[in-house]
């Protein structure tokens, strides 16, 4: 139990009584086995004190937390895949790579893009010659406004035509949208590709976050910035310091919990996205509390109390009580 208003000056030590206290105190005079006369004739002899055991109280730090499990999230998580289909010819990675942002990781065969590039534009280059004579012809009023007008719509078709086929050659060469670690591959060199085709996992586990869900009843208490204490079962000796930076909008209607997600900063490289992590969320800490075993607290109806050792002797005191922890 942990008394949190009182101070250490106030205390000394307290006293846990070994049971069978009341029964001394309220003892009758009479003993069993024994007639009235024999115990008057009985030599007096001085009262026998119980044997009693004195113990400091605890001052120190005094946390309140909540207990939750989670799961670890990479900091950036994506499925590299191919946008659109075609041999692939070029694997520019090995599995567990680190990547940098930006680096080629595979190429498909793009001759047949090329060639459509060079078609369109053909075309988009003859149509244009024809729009500059047919304006001609149309200052000398020789044509239509009409005309002109549908000839320059033909251009910019296939302008747009260009554009489209030259995204496509642009997309059999698939880059890395950032810096992390690519996974195992799930291609071969020389295979062919549908559009989508999954291709490996990249992830950024430069930091990774972690997602928990904490009761509704405590979501008042929960703030961004606060301190998270993390142990994975991987590495149960270890202790992963984080900050929560984020808390879902809405309550879950089913387990009434919030989604809360933490971010956990390392550098061992022990983390991995999927981990069942263990969580504790530091919700208070009070500095110089008074904690007591216990055994040596008294349950008086709705009050408590405990014994203090003053002048050598015990005394019956009241307390008021915070937070249970472990023992005390």
């Amino acid at each position: 139990m942990s008394k949190t208003k009182s101070r250490l000056a106030f205390w000394g030590v307290i006293v846990v009584v070994v049971l069978g206290l009341f029964a001394w105190v309220n003892r009758p005079v009479e003993e069993v086995g024994k007639t009235p006369e024999k115990v008057e004739q009985a030599a007096p002899s001085k009262p026998q004190g119980l044997p009693v055991k004195a113990l400091p109280v605890l001052v120190g730090d005094l946390v309140e937390d909540i207990s939750a499990v989670g799961n670890i999230v990479a900091n950036e998580s994506v499925r590299v895949r191919t946008e659109i289909s075609g041999r692939l010819v070029e694997l520019n990675f090995n599995e567990g790579q680190v990547i940098q942002k930006g680096q080629l990781l595979v190429a498909l065969d793009d001759a047949v893009y090329r060639a459509q590039v060079a078609a369109i534009s053909a075309e988009l280059r003859t149509e244009q010659q024809r729009y500059m004579r047919l304006k001609e012809l149309y200052q000398q009023k020789f044509i239509s406004k009409e005309a002109l007008d549908l000839q320059a719509g033909a251009v910019a078709r296939l302008a747009a035509l260009v554009q489209e086929a030259d995204a496509h050659l642009q997309k059999t060469i698939v880059t890395a949208p950032f810096s992390g670690v690519i996974g195992l591959r799930k291609v071969s060199p020389g295979a062919y590709l549908e559009a989508g085709a999954d291709i490996a996992k990249l992830e950024d586990l430069s930091s990774v976050k972690i997602d928990f869900r904490v009761p509704a009843v405590y979501l008042a208490k929960v703030r961004s910035g606060q301190v998270i204490n993390v142990v994975v079962d991987a590495f149960p000796a270890d202790t992963f310091k984080g900050k929560v930076y984020a808390i879902e909008t809405g309550i879950d209607g089913e387990t009434r919990t919030a989604l809360v997600r933490a971010r956990v900063s390392y550098k061992e490289g022990k983390l991995h996205s999927g981990m069942f992590a263990r969580v504790s969320l530091i919700m208070s800490k009070k500095q110089n509390a008074l904690s007591v075993p216990e055994q040596a607290l008294w349950p008086q109806g709705t009050d408590n109390f405990v014994y203090r050792v003053i002048d050598g002797k015990a005394s019956l005191t009241k307390v008021e009580l915070g937070r249970r922890t472990p023992g005390y």
